[in-house]
């Protein structure tokens, strides 16, 4: 009993930090999701009321959310395995005997991570400059066309998504560099003695090994993803005509641009639930590959 007492003392810091900062304003949320919650009531609470589900009715009925919506989908789609390929195979690199300089490279992977995404997204929009941008200089000593990546519907969005998958590759890659460091150098001789090359060693020894590494990647890189904001809010504002519009810049523009706070709250928990049913089909699915 004394033990159980000494448990509880030692983890109800814990606890009542994240009630306070996690759990109350999360309820808070979920109530405000249920109002009329806007600058009126913000100005005098009893101009709130109760309006029930009409927000969501509301939301789901919203074309500019369904735009906002497929965007999201559509840079987690093409980003997250963009993003996984990049770090698995940044972390085979730095895995690698034979690559020298393993720490600066571990380092410069690293970096972008770390770095601040205002900084970088203002030297990337030179990057992506239709006249003077590095890119097109690129392009065109290959004799291409150049591309207005940022202000072009058809290309503002796989820009970002390039930008992202360079931004944040490198945390995954820490990620997987410490499960292929995890994996026993005996099952690699047992496999060349079997004669297996090197793409059957990672067919066969690699890639199942790192499964629970890979499903924990997934599943952070989704949730990551669908929370895209800072790219598009920085680099282009939504546009060009709302093709770069996230769930959550729609979001922020509800609540802190027309103030409309009810609504933004619905759209946090649609969003919300989005991304749990999208990780159960990620956890069902590792299940039945281990079956």
């Amino acid at each position: 009993m004394n033990t159980q007492r000494a448990a509880w003392c030692f983890v109800a810091p814990a606890l009542l930090v994240i009630s306070v900062f996690f759990f109350l304003p999360v309820l808070a949320a979920l109530i405000m999701s249920l109002t009329d919650f806007d600058i009126y009531a913000l100005a005098d609470l009893r101009n709130l009321r109760f309006v029930g589900l009409r927000n969501y009715s509301q939301l789901l009925q919203t074309p500019l959310f369904w735009q906002a919506l497929g965007n999201t989908l559509y840079f987690v789609v093409i980003g997250v395995p963009l993003s996984i390929a990049a770090s698995l195979g940044a972390a085979l690199l730095l895995h690698s005997r034979l690559t020298w300089f393993k720490g600066l490279f571990r380092t410069a992977f690293f970096a972008p991570v770390v770095t601040s995404l205002v900084a970088v997204a203002v030297i990337w929009r030179y990057l992506l400059h239709t006249r003077y941008g590095m890119i097109n200089y690129g392009l065109q000593g290959l004799g291409l066309s150049p591309v207005d990546w940022l202000n072009d519907p058809h290309w503002a969005m796989p820009a970002i998504i390039l930008f992202a998958v360079w931004k944040n590759f490198g945390y995954n890659m820490i990620i997987f560099l410490a499960g292929l460091q995890s994996i026993p150098d005996d099952l690699y001789e047992a496999a060349g003695l079997d004669g297996a090359g090197t793409w059957q060693q990672f067919r066969y020894v690699t890639w199942p090994m790192l499964g629970p590494t890979l499903l924990m990647v997934s599943i952070l890189s989704m949730a990551g993803y669908f929370q895209l904001f800072a790219e598009p809010y920085v680099m282009t504002q939504g546009g060009p005509v709302q093709s770069t519009v996230s769930v959550l810049y729609f979001m922020y523009e509800q609540g802190f641009k027309w103030w409309n706070l009810g609504t933004a709250s619905a759209v946090a928990f649609v969003l919300f639930a989005i991304m749990f049913c999208v990780t159960l089909l990620q956890l069902r699915f590792a299940r039945g590959g281990e079956a």
